[in-house]
């Protein structure tokens, strides 16, 4: 290494000389970036620091590839030698011992062939410069692709595109035949014949599909993967008409889907769609019941939704029953089990589920009074069968009401209520009146050990907290039915409900649509707002107010703590 170097201020002002000969000889003939591309690297040669050839590829916004493609040409002018490819090194060789130019090409050979494109430029209104000409005349030179040919290629392209018409992509579509060797005139016209054939087919599925541009050659792929895996185009069309709105690719996974349901005809294919919106409906309106969020309903409808409605349950019976479901707290797979149990039961049709809906009401507003009596009382299916085999014994909600005073200080209130109606229905007393004087045996408390001694504190902690709860959902309820009276607070709550269930439609089927149903939803809850206020009610209202907000009336903190608002020790 030299004891001496430049500065930086110094090599930034220095220049890098190019020869006359260059510019004369070569320069007007290669292409811009082919120049561009030799002066940078006229000028790395003076440069002390290491350069690689990617850096330089990426500072020229070309390719690695490219840039040897480039350097390969100008060792055929015997300006370069390429000593090494991989990597890359260049030695530049002085221009005025260089032998080889670039190759020459005849003009009187391409005299008329340049005059019938200068035509099919000026139609579409484009002027191509001299360098795009010269490598439109160099692929004529590399390529046996006939003059008419690809003057036929240009006219199709200058058609296509209008004014934004490149020589690329006329050279792209080109160099696209040459390796499908279609190089005749009657083979490119054949090739482009289909090739608008599907353009019209393109183009409908693009209107179906709410997208306003010129279809790319890139969207032809599409096209072939479809008909290759034997997609007939009523399919194809079925499928972009359900979509309503998006891209192809998202057209290209409901067409994976039908393909792998066999629904390749456009009859099975509408038929599997109609079925499909169907079985999506049925989840949506059933997960908004239960409360569940549901974002792909696929998933959903085959392992629960398409069972239901081939049992024959429809839309309506599934909403009432998920509304059940909601108050006992269930999800799909526990609303699937109690489905299965009606099913064998016999209760499908639309009558029967009303029947069966409006009897577990019944139970459920008896275990709330029997909660309020009571304490928690988990909600469960075992517990609104028991209650229901109690009615079966001829007992009045009086009778039960009675046991449940009575099972209040127990520590499993359910099972003490059974026993004393049990022992009720064998002595006939079916009213309080004969209910006999004597304790049931099971009520006896004497002698309880330090266990029973605790279930009962817990017992009266947990009464305690119900009796709170309850009230503040009381008052939440009252608020609702008011609320509910109103014209305006019904159709705006109406209104966000249905856009709700759009809305989560929308993010998987229709996601340009999206932003128009969150509008439309805003401004329902706007309105729902200015309704409840004309009632001096608020959306807190609604719900309920506990009185505490630490543990919401239930007695423990999220961490599991007791809470310290329990007034007793």
């Amino acid at each position: 290494m030299s004891f001496s170097t430049f500065s930086k201020d110094f090599t930034a002002n220095m220049f890098t000389s190019v020869e006359n000969r260059f510019i004369t000889n070569y320069l007007p003939q290669a292409d811009g970036d082919a120049v561009r591309v030799y002066l940078y690297g006229l000028y790395l040669c003076q440069c002390a620091e290491d350069f690689d050839a990617e850096s330089a590829a990426k500072l020229l916004k070309t390719t690695p590839e490219k840039l040897l493609e480039y350097f390969e040409f100008w060792e055929e002018c015997d300006l370069v030698r390429v000593l090494s490819r991989n990597p890359l090194f260049v030695e530049y060789l002085p221009v005025n011992a260089a032998v080889g130019k670039p190759k020459p090409i005849r003009a009187e050979k391409y005299a008329e062939f340049n005059r019938e494109l200068f035509k099919v430029l000026q139609r579409a209104q484009k002027d191509f410069k001299p360098y795009e000409m010269q490598k439109i005349l160099e692929f004529l030179e590399n390529n046996p692709m006939e003059h008419q040919a690809f003057l036929l290629i240009a006219e199709y392209c200058a058609r296509k595109d209008g004014e934004k018409l490149t020589s690329n992509h006329i050279l792209n579509k080109a160099a696209k035949l040459c390796r499908e060797h279609k190089l005749t005139y009657e083979q490119v016209e054949r090739e482009l014949a289909d090739f608008n054939l599907h353009e019209k087919e393109l183009s409908k599925i693009f209107t179906l599909l709410g997208i306003y541009r010129k279809p790319a050659e890139s969207d032809y792929d599409f096209l072939d993967k479809w008909e290759a895996r034997g997609m007939e185009l009523g399919a194809i069309y079925a499928a972009a008409e359900t979509l309503k709105k998006g891209t192809l690719s998202t057209l290209d996974i409901l067409v994976d889907e039908l393909c792998e349901k066999d629904c390749k005809t456009e009859e099975t294919a509408r038929e599997y769609l109609r079925r499909r919106e169907e079985l999506a409906s049925a989840v949506f309106r059933t997960a908004r019941k239960l409360g569940v969020k549901v974002q792909n309903p696929r998933a959903y409808s085959d392992e629960y939704a398409e069972k239901w409605l081939d049992h024959g349950y429809d839309e309506e019976s599934l909403s009432a029953l998920a509304g059940v479901c909601l108050k006992l707290g269930y999800g799909f797979a526990e609303m699937d089990a109690l489905l299965d149990k009606l099913y064998a039961q016999g209760i499908v049709d639309g009558d029967g589920v009303k029947e069966y809906c409006a009897e577990q009401e019944k139970q459920l507003r008896l275990m709330q009074k029997i909660q309020s009596v009571c304490g928690v009382i988990k909600k469960t299916q075992s517990a609104l069968d028991m209650m229901a085999a109690w009615r079966n014994w001829n007992f009045s909600d009086e009778m039960i009401l009675e046991a449940a005073k009575r099972s209040a200080n127990a520590s499993a209130p359910l099972p003490y209520m059974n026993k004393l109606l049990s022992e009720w229905k064998r002595l006939g007393a079916f009213t309080p009146s004969a209910i006999p004087e004597k304790p049931a045996p099971a009520a006896k408390t004497d002698f309880r050990n330090e266990a029973a001694v605790a279930a009962d504190k817990r017992s009266e902690r947990e009464r305690y907290y119900a009796k709170l709860r309850q009230t503040a959902q009381q008052k939440a309820e009252r608020a609702r039915e008011i609320a509910g009276q109103n014209a305006e607070f019904k159709t705006a709550e109406a209104t966000i409900k249905k856009s709700e269930i759009e809305l989560a439609k929308a993010e998987i089927f229709d996601p340009a649509n999206a932003d128009a149903i969150k509008l439309k939803l805003i401004a329902a809850k706007k309105a729902r707002k200015n309704a409840l206020l004309s009632l001096h009610l608020s959306d807190e209202d609604l719900q309920p107010r506990y009185a505490c907000r630490k543990c919401s009336d239930t007695g423990f903190l999220p961490n599991g703590k007791m809470c310290d608002c329990y007034p007793h020790p």
